[in-house]
C-alpha cells in the first residue's frame, strides 16, 4: 500500500478549475489503486503562519535542541514520509498562491526533508519517488517565448531535486482565460489527460 499525500492549495475552493482537475486525477488514481491511502492536506483551511521573526526563532530553537518531534515539524515529517505527492495550485502571478510558499517553507527542514552528507553536499531525505503538480493557467506559458516567465513548476522541480524526489511531473491546462480559445475544450482535454496520467502515476 502506498501513501499519497495531496496538498490542496486551491484558494478558490469548489470554484477552482485546478481543483476540478486534481479531483479527476485523484478519483481515477483511487479507482486504479484501491489499496493506496490518499491523505488530503488543505493548506487554505489550516492558515499556517508565515515565517515571521518570532515563528522562525521558535523553529530555530526547537531545531537546535533536537526537538524534531515537535508539532511544528509535523507537516515536514508527513511530506518526507509520503510515497507519492500531488500538489494542486493555480498559476498566479507567474508562480502559485502565497499559501503554498508558506507551506513549502514550513516543510523545508534540515534533517527531515533534506540534509547534508559528510562532505557537506546536500542530499534529499524524502521517501517519495514522484511529485505531481496540478495547475491551470490563464495564458500559455509553455511556448518558447513565454516559458521563461513560468516560475511555479520550475521552483517545484528544483525543490524535488533538493528533497531527493527523482520524478517531477506536471498536469496543466493552459490558455483558459484567452478569449480566442475554446476554454471548455481545453479543460475537457486536460481532464482526459488527468485520467490517463492517473493510470501510470
Amino acid at each position: 500500500m502506498a501513501h499519497v499525500l495531496f496538498i490542496n492549495a486551491c484558494v478558490r475552493g469548489s470554484h477552482s478549475r485546478t481543483l476540478k482537475l486534481a479531483r479527476r486525477f485523484l478519483e481515477a488514481y483511487a479507482a486504479g489503486h484501491p489499496h493506496d491511502l490518499i491523505t488530503e492536506r488543505n493548506i487554505c483551511l489550516e492558515r499556517l503562519q508565515p515565517q515571521y521573526p518570532e515563528v522562525l526563532a521558535e523553529r530555530d530553537a526547537l531545531w537546535e535542541a533536537g526537538r524534531l518531534d515537535h508539532p511544528m515539524f509535523d507537516a515536514a515529517h508527513q511530506f518526507a514520509q509520503a510515497d507519492r505527492i500531488v500538489i494542486a495550485a493555480p498559476f498566479w502571478d507567474l508562480s502559485y498562491p502565497a499559501i503554498l510558499k508558506i507551506y513549502l517553507e514550513r516543510i523545508s527542514v534540515t534533517d527531515i526533508t533534506f540534509g547534508y552528507d559528510e562532505k557537506g553536499d546536500m542530499k534529499g531525505l524524502c521517501k517519495a519517488d514522484k511529485l505531481l503538480l496540478v495547475t491551470t493557467r490563464g495564458g500559455n506559458f509553455s511556448l518558447p517565448e513565454t516559458a521563461w516567465m513560468e516560475m511555479g513548476a520550475r521552483h517545484l522541480r528544483a525543490l524535488c531535486a533538493m528533497y531527493g524526489i527523482p520524478d517531477f511531473q506536471l498536469l496543466c491546462a493552459e490558455g483558459l482565460d484567452d478569449a480566442r480559445n475554446d476554454k471548455a475544450a481545453l479543460l475537457a482535454a486536460a481532464l482526459e489527460n488527468a485520467t490517463r496520467l492517473a493510470g501510470i502515476f
